[in-house]
């Protein structure tokens, strides 16, 4: 039967004593050892789909082994031939796996999102900007401009708003980055002006959700919003 793969953790670190894991019924997770490493693993279900239930599954058994000391988390839906390839692959990565998890340790993944409020950014847009606050004033004075007037001052508006985007994600990474050990970037194109997730010691961590604060309330046009702590995942690798 193929083996499921949650995470890694140190051979060393107090687990507890029953975990179950994803499956219906749940199945029991148990550790592969090579050297100073386990593995988390399973059983694999014979049919794996990316069901809620399992996924929360995932994330509890990831959540339950770092109370005790870092985990690197595998993404859902890791699946290895057998018990043997898994301790073939902490073999050979041995010493990368301690290293990561020597960098992990005491430290947690936040994931930043921010978005334009759209009246709050026009309005910023209109202040920054004398020259397009004046044909903005010209347009209302004359009853809104004819069409042709409409569509350039909505195309000005447009590339305003597109350069407040990229400013103020830079803004968000400028102010955030040092309060955190590692910065990784969301995938484009999902929606968000910016999507960030900070690797972030738990001694810096009220430092570090003050600032997210202080974002939006230096900034109103911004909104953010911070989800943490969760397990690591954006770090599991180096660079």
């Amino acid at each position: 039967m193929s083996t499921y793969v949650y995470g890694i953790t140190r051979a060393s670190q107090q687990m507890p004593d029953t975990i179950e894991g994803i499956g219906e019924p749940p199945l029991p997770v148990r550790t592969v050892r090579a050297g100073e490493l386990v593995a988390l693993v399973s059983d694999a279900p014979a049919e794996l789909k990316a069901k809620r239930r399992d996924l929360l599954a995932h994330q509890r058994v990831v959540i339950q082994a770092q109370a005790s000391g870092p985990v690197l988390p595998m993404r859902f839906g890791g699946v290895s031939p057998d018990d043997e390839a898994v301790g073939a692959v902490l073999s050979e990565h041995h010493d990368a796996y301690v290293e990561r998890l020597t960098a992990l340790t005491g430290r947690d993944e936040y994931n930043v999102k921010a978005n334009h409020d759209e009246d709050a950014v026009l309005y910023a847009v209109l202040a920054a900007d004398p020259e397009l606050r004046a044909r903005h004033l010209a347009n209302r004075a004359s009853g809104g401009g004819t069409h042709e007037e409409k569509l350039a001052f909505g195309e000005l508006v447009a590339r305003a708003v597109s350069e407040r985007e990229r400013t103020d994600a830079e803004l968000i990474e400028r102010t955030l980055a040092p309060l955190a050990e590692g910065v990784r970037r969301g995938p484009e194109g999902t929606g968000w002006l910016a999507n960030y997730s900070f690797l972030v010691d738990r001694e810096r961590r009220e430092e570090f959700l003050a600032a997210v604060r202080g974002l939006h309330e230096q900034h109103e046009h911004l909104q953010i919003q911070a989800t943490g702590p969760l397990p690591p995942y954006s770090f599991a690798e180096a660079g």
